[in-house]
């Protein structure tokens, strides 16, 4: 196999546009893709006929727009290129009017109070930044989701919009700067994608991981985690078979995916891409997800994407990978030989120290769901407190600006092994936290907070238009100043003395940065309904407003979308739940108990009774009559939720009385489920369901 041929095969990209497209039309293309530029209506049917001509050579009968709803998937309808030439035969075609517009049905998608029901015009628009591709026959065009009033219905329409604004506050302050020949900034993204694969036949006995995604019983497994012998370790052949599988599909459509491993917990799994622009890394995302399950279910695996699927060991998370390129190839987070005397790299650093300051909050919103509540500060993810590691290097020199004492000489120094036969290794400028929300990793800045399931688009909305807006905070000052050189340090001064609190290289796991962190006056956002607030607070209504990101009514319709679909995964969680407990587990622990009876009357007929099995009798019929009054106590709670009509009140039910009554239910479950017979136990067991693949 080929790699190079088979990368981007299926992806109307570079080779293929040149290939179908005249000159003219493709550099036009090409200027609009690559900075970002108006695009050119006129060529718009000449890009259409040749995207058409080449997806049919493709094998494509179809072609859809392809767009990203607030669901957290994507959709879009599929027409056939077919048309009627009007003499009882048929005729391909596909108009500049098909490329650029589409009018899905806006009132079938959440869109928080933007749009009424009986208002159901919505429309699609081509996005040219992002390649078209074929899959399944059918051309898939990128495109944007946008009301009748034009209100943004979708993930990728505010992305665009952020990277806009970041990027022509980003050439504003490097113009200043002295580097008048960078004509854009983008924003790149790396998304590390984890996610559980266990085998199809266990995973379709089990109601709670068909209907929610993950177990909402299980008892702990004889070995998890414990170990440490599974993260980066041999990966199982069924396994490698789908991962090849999956790199190939991936490949094919033009995603970069580039590590494979082993992460920490049983039959968990990574998958890292090489960075792209952010717009295209969100789409990748998606597809990513998208083609785990799909290459998942032909391998006769199941591929779980929930933020945590199984109790009492590592959930699963996606790391999202934030970096700024210019057009000159610059990446404005790696630091020079000399990175102490990078004025504009530290600079820069400043900036990401006062937006996680001024913004965490929002970053914070970015990343909460219902599955993250179950994962953040676990100690296996980042607690719900925000702060920002630097390294002891970065950090020594950001606050000797502060302090006036310029900058500390730094000398990296070699890694000593003790093994002559071993080459000598230049250290980096500081270890590792893996306990960071927000980590500076060398020319990066790496935000661990998102949970496995999630779209990436908000968090990378989030820190655009931070430091869209912090950037233009500093190029005022820079316009005005006498000094630019003098102001730069004033800058970096003024940050580490206002935002430097925001700083933190120790271990965010403990409990004694909790403490720290209230005494210095972090916010601390424990769950996913406070979080949600966050994006109403008026700062950071402001905020997207001047922007022109999002527009007061959009955030506060976003706040509402996301309040329903907490309100309803909780919901479906908890009758699932029910059910399986009703019609499963219940009518299995009472036969087992009346086996059990039966088993201590023979011996007592017998003369024979033994304590023990009459202790095992007392303890089931106390879990029987538990699991029937917990479940009585979820089904009440249930069916009082559901008339509660305010939609932050419904929430906070559900997060506070709702989750507890199914933690009270399962706890009971799990009970049962550790002095039971194997055999009479109604569905796979942890141990099945994590070392059987």
């Amino acid at each position: 196999m080929d790699l190079t041929k088979l990368f981007g095969c299926r992806v109307f990209g570079d080779a293929a546009m040149r290939e179908h497209l005249s000159r003219e039309v493709y550099e036009s293309l090409r200027r609009t893709r690559e900075a970002g530029l108006p695009l050119d209506p006129s060529i718009a049917q000449a890009v259409a006929e040749g995207m058409k001509d080449w997806a049919i050579a493709q094998g494509a009968t179809h072609y859809t727009h392809w767009f990203q709803p607030l669901t957290n998937i994507t959709a879009g309808k599929h027409d056939a290129f077919i048309e009627p030439d009007g003499e009882g035969g048929m005729m391909l075609e596909f108009s500049s009017k098909a490329l650029i517009k589409g009018e899905p049905d806006a009132s079938s998608f959440p869109s928080g109070g933007l749009r009424a029901t009986f208002e159901a015009r919505g429309y699609t628009t081509w996005d040219p930044t992002s390649p078209a591709f074929v899959k399944d026959g059918t051309l898939y065009i990128p495109t944007a989701f946008c009301s009748y009033g034009g209100e943004a219905l979708d993930q990728k329409t505010p992305l665009l919009r952020s990277m806009q604004a970041v990027g022509s506050e980003g050439v504003r302050l490097l113009h200043l700067l002295g580097e008048e020949s960078v004509s854009y900034v983008i924003p790149t993204v790396g998304a590390e994608q984890e996610y559980f694969l266990i085998d199809r036949a266990l995973y379709e006995q089990r109601l709670d991981l068909k209907i929610c995604g993950r177990t909402l019983i299980g008892a702990k497994p004889p070995k998890g985690q414990e170990l440490d012998d599974h993260y980066c370790g041999r990966i199982r052949l069924r396994v490698s078979d789908f991962m090849h599988a999956l790199d190939e599909e991936l490949w094919s459509l033009g995603v970069p995916a580039k590590t494979k491993h082993n992460e920490a917990a049983p039959a968990q799994h990574e998958l890292a891409p090489v960075y792209d622009q952010a717009n295209i890394a969100c789409d990748h995302n998606q597809l990513t997800m998208e083609m785990m399950r799909v290459v998942a279910k032909r391998k006769n695996l199941a591929c779980l994407l929930h933020e945590k699927p199984f109790a009492g060991i590592n959930g699963s998370g996606k790391h999202n990978n934030y970096s700024l390129v210019t057009d000159t190839g610059k990446n404005l987070l790696s630091p020079s030989g000399d990175p102490v005397r990078n004025r504009r790299f530290l600079l820069l650093a400043a900036a990401f120290v006062q937006v996680v300051d001024e913004y965490g909050d929002l970053l914070r919103a970015s990343a909460a769901c219902a599955g993250n509540d179950q994962r953040l500060g676990g100690c296996e993810a980042p607690p719900p407190v925000i702060s920002v590691f630097l390294g002891e290097a970065l950090t020594r020199t950001l606050f000797s600006f502060a302090d006036g004492g310029g900058c500390p000489e730094e000398h990296r120094q070699l890694l000593k092994t003790g093994v002559d036969a071993l080459p000598e290794l230049v250290k980096d400028d500081s270890d590792r936290n893996r306990t960071s929300p927000f980590a500076f990793t060398g020319n990066k800045f790496e935000f661990r907070m998102p949970g496995a399931s999630q779209s990436i688009a908000l968090t990378n909305v989030v820190l655009n238009t931070a430091l869209a807006d912090v950037f233009s905070g500093f190029s005022d000052r820079l316009e005005r100043a006498a000094d630019r050189d003098a102001e730069i340090c004033a800058l970096i001064s003024e940050v580490m003395q206002k935002h430097g609190r925001i700083i933190y290289n120790g271990n965010n796991y403990s409990e004694a940065w909790v403490q720290e962190a209230r005494r210095r006056g972090l916010p601390i956002i424990p769950s996913t309904v406070e979080a949600f607030d966050c994006l109403v607070a008026p700062k950071n209504i402001a905020l997207f407003a001047r922007h022109g990101v999002f527009t007061e009514a959009e955030c506060i319709s976003r706040h509402e979308i996301l309040l329903e679909n907490y309100v309803k995964v909780v919901g479906i969680e908890a009758a699932t739940l029910i059910e399986m407990v009703r019609r499963q587990v219940y009518p299995a622990v009472v036969r087992y108990t009346g086996e059990i009876a039966e088993t201590v009357n023979r011996m007592r007929t017998a003369g024979a009774a033994a304590v023990s099995t009459v202790r095992l009798l007392d303890t089931l019929t106390a879990l029987v009559d538990q699991i029937d009054s917990e479940l009585g106590a979820l089904r009440d709670a249930y069916a009082r939720s559901q008339s509660i009509e305010d939609v932050h009140a419904h929430a906070e039910f559900m997060r506070s009385d709702i989750r507890l009554c199914m933690e009270s239910l399962r706890a009971a479950c799990d009970a049962a489920e550790t002095i039971m017979d194997g055999t009479c136990w109604p569905m796979p067991t942890y141990t099945d369901l994590l070392l059987r693949v």
